[in-house]
């Protein structure tokens, strides 16, 4: 059976079969199908074969112009001249065939002209070529059309396998072929089938922001068909598209800027201006509303520093937007918010009027503008304060729905935050509290209000809180005073619970504050009984709470502990979730710190009897049951101990309370030391603990570190690691303490490279990778002494070294900073007696690092880590100088030159060469970024580069 054939076969039971394992059996086929040279010539029958169906055809043209985008360079040179004429030939085929072929063939047209130069395409270039083509078939006009629309696209489209030097010439072709482009175009004009798809090719020309001068386009029939066109019903969205386009291209980053491009903007300001009565027009298509909607906001985001000047044809321009925030719909509304945000920056920046000359001229003319502004922000708040209530059948709504409303109230936040920046708080607050009484005072239903209005409000109250003055004195003492009368809907109290939150400070510093404190403890309680997301943020407003008015509640400790005790015995009427009560916790916790010494201590013990009784219990019950028992039931209690000795910031208190749990702990150590959930909880407890404590952990501190070093051997928990690595940073430097942390070092890092000994382990267990290099990394930053004389540390640069190229980011990224951070050791003081040891173990290491750090720039790592191999490369070439060049040199001469030129290879080593000799290393990236892109252009050239260079071999036979 022909190859035809069985491509046919396959499309017809993907589409067609019944049987799902045949359909993905066919998928996979055709997906390897692709991917082979014969793709090329059988893709090409079929699309020239008249019996082919749509199905195949769609499959072939996509196919064809993959196989053109990636893998061109399989073609031998002579192959092009005929792929060429194929495709054009197919171009008119298919001009009044599908649409979806179409633009696949444009597609592969396009992709053929980026990689192939203007010399060798002949026939004067594609657009010499393609004008031609029109002039001689003008039936197939519409398909060369579309070809010329999609020409300017590709010179951004990276799934095409161009250099970077032939990309940036490609775009030179463009660019100085745009008066042909714009000739073909214009005379499309006068043919009405084609205004639409000429005005749409012309939008994109216009992205290549190739500088046509304004006054030109101001006058150009391009333009000026655009303009008339946004009125008529067929051109509008390719007119509205020009012109968005155009905007965008009349920007500037100050006014005199715009100064050249004004004679452009006054020819588009007033026509679209000319389309505000649409936007309240209710029999206009919502779409073309929105499309109008989005050359105001285009308007407004391109032209914000003219419009931040506060003139009176800036105004018009402001109170249009205020008209698209007014609308109904938010997707609508929304287009304005980047431009508040933007007029916030312009209005209230200094930035924005270091040209008005000295402090007091740009006070007065930043105090002139937002005067200006006053009014439309006042209009703002009051337009976008409604746009958060909850909708009637919130509940009923889909949980993507539900998310989609949240994400509508944080954007509606921010732009009231930008509003009360512009206004200030206190003016900002004033109008939302007249909008919330007013929402109270409210039509109701029968006896039962409606919560929904008060809540929007209220939650946009909390929003701008971060700007209020702590002391106002007028307008929050009136909002602390309705809370307590409000109804105890679920989601109201949740919010309400939140904005107690949102002014904690304000309860603390201003001169009423300190009154409300009972009444909103008691909401706080009540959100607690409710549900659990208003107990969630009850949980969390009372940490606010207590924070901020720690100095004022340490009185009060009986009450709050009896709060604190209900929710840690789980009483029944309360509902705050296990993850919610840390907040409690913490709470607490801050409160106690604020206690003389004596006090705190019998207060923090006080704090952990509810948490450490259930743990006592279990283990009580004897090894067994306390192996038995589900994770979350010891962590839950441990995760609590953990925030305790976070928060409660009493160095002496927390390491009597550790001394004191530490049998506790390590029955938990010794019995569930194969459990990684329960280790992590436990040495996250262990971390702050230490963090706290320091200099006061005594002897807990060896027994610690004395049972992990020991486990570790066993379980090799990632955690053990991350303890030992918070250990070093805390008490690496300190003389006394070397001797254990030497032995803990060596065993811990011994260990794991007896464990990660191929790149298999490594994939296996990237967490333990992770952890190990960046207590690697600690101990290379504190305690230098004790890494690099030690015998591991030879053993740890090897294990790097196999693990450079594994994929998981964190472990990658740990194994490629901590080699950075060798390199960089003669750069601190510290560090500098060592490099001499550190040069024993890298100078012989020194060509295979390098290779295998290139093979990670040139395809063997994920393009996204480029920029942390490319420091490494970098930070190597500046330690070692004339040795990483030649080291380098030997690396890429592996490279074929198939695959990277002689001069992309220069360029690279130039940039070494350049680091080597002390230039910062910050601007020397883009030549090793380009030869990472020209190696990664497609799946086979980056094939042969990794095989040449064998990132997995750690000492390669050079042949020369």
């Amino acid at each position: 059976m022909s190859h035809e054939n069985i491509v046919r076969e396959a499309l017809n039971a993907l589409y067609h079969h019944p049987d799902d394992t045949v359909r993905s059996q066919a998928d996979q086929w055709l997906q390897k199908f692709q991917r082979t040279i014969d793709a090329w010539q059988v893709s090409d029958n079929l699309l020239h074969d008249a019996s082919s169906n749509v199905e195949t055809l769609i499959f072939c043209s996509q196919t064809l112009r993959s196989k053109v985008q990636r893998d061109f360079e399989e073609l031998p040179s002579e192959a092009f001249r005929p792929l060429r004429d194929s495709l054009n030939n197919l171009l008119k085929t298919f001009h009044k065939g599908p649409p979806k072929v179409r633009t696949q063939i444009s597609l592969a047209v396009a992709a053929l002209a980026v990689q192939v130069p203007a010399e060798d395409w002949g026939d004067g270039g594609i657009m010499t070529w393609l004008r031609d083509e029109m002039n001689s078939h003008p039936d197939i006009v519409p398909s060369f059309l579309e070809l010329l629309r999609v020409l300017p696209e590709e010179v951004f489209n990276y799934k095409i396998a161009a250099r970077p030097d032939r990309r940036r010439k490609f775009e030179d072709e463009l660019v100085s072929t745009m008066d042909i482009a714009l000739g073909i175009l214009t005379a499309c004009l006068s043919i009405p089938e084609l205004k639409e798809q000429a005005l749409e090719a012309f939008a994109s020309w216009l992205r290549l922001r190739h500088r046509i001068p304004a006054s030109v386009l101001a006058t150009h029939s391009l333009v000026l068909t655009a303009l008339s066109s946004l009125t008529s019903d067929v051109l509008s969205e390719a007119a509205v598209n020009v012109i968005s386009e155009l905007i965008h291209y009349t920007s500037a980053r100050s006014l005199d800027g715009f100064s050249v491009n004004m004679p452009l903007i006054q020819v588009i300001v007033p026509q679209v201006m000319n389309l505000k009565p649409q936007l309240r027009d209710s029999l206009k298509d919502e779409e073309d509303v929105k499309a109008i909607a989005r050359l105001f906001a285009d308007m407004g985001d391109s032209y914000v520093e003219l419009i931040a000047t506060g003139s009176d044809e800036s105004m018009l321009i402001v109170n249009a937007l205020l008209e698209v925030a007014a609308h109904p719909e938010y997707d609508i509304a929304s287009m304005t918010f980047n431009f508040w945000h933007n007029l916030q920056i312009c209005l209230i920046e200094r930035e924005s009027y270091t040209s008005h000359g000295n402090e007091s001229l740009i006070e007065a003319e930043r105090n002139r503008r937002v005067q200006v502004f006053r009014s439309s922000y006042e209009t703002l708040v009051s337009l976008v304060s409604c746009k958060v209530q909850y909708p009637q059948d919130y509940s009923e709504l889909s949980i993507e729905d539900q998310k989609d409303f949240k994400q509508t109230r944080y954007a509606v936040a921010d732009v009231l935050t930008d509003a009360a920046l512009v206004l200030g708080g206190e003016t900002t607050l004033k109008i939302l509290y007249m909008k919330l009484v007013e929402a109270l005072s409210g039509p109701q239903n029968g006896d039962i209000m409606d919560w929904r209005p008060s809540e929007a409000q209220l939650y946009c109250i909390r929003a701008i809180s971060d700007l209020v003055p702590v002391t106002e004195s007028e307008v929050m003492p009136q909002v602390m005073s309705l809370l307590p009368k409000l109804p105890h809907q679920s989601l109201l109290l949740q919010t309400v619970c939140l904005t107690v939150g949102a002014y904690s400070k304000w309860f603390d510093a201003a001169p009423t504050g300190l009154s409300f404190l009972p009444s909103v403890i008691d909401i706080l309680v009540s959100g607690m009984s409710m549900s659990e997301d208003s107990a969630a943020a009850a949980a969390l407003a009372f940490r606010h709470i207590c924070d901020d008015c720690r100095k004022k509640l340490h009185g009060s400790l009986d009450g709050l502990f009896q709060i604190y005790q209900r929710a840690m015995m789980g009483e029944s009427s309360f509902k705050v979730a296990a993850q919610d009560s840390l907040h409690l916790v913490e709470a607490l916790s801050i409160v106690i710190t604020e206690l003389p010494p004596d006090q705190a201590k019998k207060a923090l013990e006080a704090l952990c009897i509810p948490i450490v009784a259930p743990l006592q219990e279990v283990i009580n019950q004897g090894p067994l049951v306390l192996g038995q028992k589900p994770a979350r039931e010891i962590t839950v209690h441990i995760d609590r101990l953990a925030n305790i000795f976070r928060y409660v910031n009493n160095p002496e208190a927390v390491a009597d309370a550790i001394q004191r749990l530490w049998p506790l702990f390590k029955a938990i150590f010794d019995i569930r030391a194969w459990d990684m959930r329960t280790m992590e909880s436990l040495c996250r407890a262990c971390k702050h603990a230490v963090r706290t404590s320091r200099r006061f952990m005594g002897v807990t501190i060896g027994a610690m570190l004395e049972e992990i070093q020991g486990l570790y051997k066993q379980h090799h928990q990632p955690c053990f690691l991350y303890l030992s690595s918070e250990v070093i940073k805390i008490f690496g430097s300190d003389p006394s303490c070397a001797d254990y942390l030497k032995v803990l070092m060596e065993s811990l890092f011994s260990n794991t490279a007896s464990l990660l000994t191929k790149i298999q382990d490594f994939t296996s267990r990237p967490d333990i990778a992770d952890d190990c290099f960046l207590l690697a990394s600690r101990c290379i930053r504190y305690c230098p002494h004790l890494l690099f004389p030690s015998p591991v540390f030879p053993s740890l640069v090897e294990c790097s070294m196999i693990g450079i190229t594994v994929q998981h980011r964190e472990a990658s990224n740990s194994i490629l900073s901590f080699l950075s951070d060798i390199f960089d050791l003669g750069n601190s003081s510290q560090g500098h007696q060592f490099v001499s040891i550190r040069d024993s173990v890298i100078v012989p290491r020194g060509a295979s690092i390098t290779r295998i750090l290139i093979a990670a720039a040139t395809g063997a790592l994920p393009s996204s880590r480029l920029e942390t191999v490319a420091y490494a490369l970098l930070a190597l070439a500046r330690a070692y100088g004339v040795k990483a060049l030649e080291w380098a040199k030997e690396g890429v001469s592996l490279i074929p030159a198939t695959a990277a030129t002689d001069m992309e290879k220069s360029r690279f080593l130039q940039a070494l060469s350049d680091a080597a000799s002390g230039l910062d290393i910050k601007g020397l990236t883009n030549p090793i970024e380009e030869l990472s892109e020209v190696c990664r252009r497609n799946r086979t050239v980056q094939e042969i580069v990794l095989e040449a260079l064998r990132p997995l071999e750690l000492n390669l036979v050079y042949v020369s």
